[in-house]
């Protein structure tokens, strides 16, 4: 394959390693669906795009419900707007049309590819690095200062 295309770096630590390996696996779950797009051996690819999709809702769930556990222990401050984020990235997953991966596959894992990374860029370096400052896990000097601070 294609090897990494999505670098989990330290920028995306919030200094809790539960939730930083969380985050480092739905790194490895994007990089999996750019192995898939770049393969042009397979080419039928919609059994594993739903996988994929499948994957990316249950690990999700599992991963939002870990954090907000998290953030519910330490008292966290912004959790409100934590679960709404959370809640609108499953209901996009949710809302996934089957049937329209078919026509257009390649089209289609560009598309999952670009809401996963974007998502996951800002929500990790804006929201959830606030749980590792909130935490006294990071410092307020290694967190992001761009427009994507707080988007989720």
């Amino acid at each position: 394959m294609t090897g990494k295309k999505y670098e989990f770096t330290d920028a995306y630590l919030t200094g809790i390693p539960s939730i930083d390996e969380e985050h480092a696996r739905l790194f490895e779950i994007a990089n999996e669906v750019y192995d898939l797009l770049e393969d042009e051996l397979v080419t039928d690819k919609y059994d594993r795009i739903v996988e994929m999709i499948d994957e990316l809702r249950a690990y999700t769930k599992t991963h939002f419900a870990n954090e907000e556990a998290y953030m519910e222990r330490i008292g966290f401050p912004h959790i409100r707007s934590e679960r709404r984020a959370h809640r609108l990235f499953v209901k996009k997953l949710e809302e996934v049309d089957m049937g329209a991966i078919d026509n257009s596959q390649d089209a289609y894992i560009l598309e999952v590819l670009d809401f996963l990374t974007k998502w996951l860029t800002a929500h990790i370096k804006g929201a959830d690095r606030r749980i590792g400052l909130a935490e006294g896990t990071i410092r307020t000097e290694t967190m992001p200062h761009d427009s994507q601070h707080g988007n989720g």
